[in-house]
């Protein structure tokens, strides 16, 4: 395969109480705090149609994460079979992209607030997407 360099240019950032990966919820549904996704000005077009209450996919690079993992322990439990990290939701991965499924609870401008979002404070929003509801959706 040959070597490609592809160019990912942040959107934005999380703002979130959560600073310490190994004190985070693995999952947002499992206590995640409230978290502000904080948007670049030039992205102000792209914001503008999100509403409250609706869920939508949050992608983020986890910049924190080791690129260089291969299998790990479910979870981190040393007791579960070592597994390939693509059967896995590690962070730690060769491309270490995040995929979050969040709420969105209210929309300040270039901030907005989401509920059930794991990622820790400062990481890097790739791109939003809505969760479709059927087959034809946007």
């Amino acid at each position: 395969m040959s070597e490609i360099d592809y160019l990912l240019r942040p959107v934005g950032r999380v703002e979130s109480p959560l600073t310490d990966a190994a004190r985070a919820p693995k999952q947002g549904d499992e206590g995640a705090p409230d978290a502000w996704l904080v948007f670049e000005p030039e992205f102000a077009p792209a914001v503008r149609d999100l509403r409250p209450g609706t869920d939508v996919l949050v992608l983020t690079w986890f910049d924190r994460a080791s690129r260089d993992v291969l299998t790990v322990h479910p979870r981190g439990d040393a007791s579960r079979p070592e597994t390939g990290v693509f059967a896995t939701r590690s962070p730690h991965r060769p491309n270490p992209v995040g995929l979050h499924r969040v709420r969105l609870l209210s929309v300040d401008g270039l901030r907005i607030r989401v509920a059930d979002l794991e990622a820790l404070d400062g990481t890097p929003v790739l791109d939003v997407k809505p969760v479709l509801g059927g087959p034809h959706e946007r």
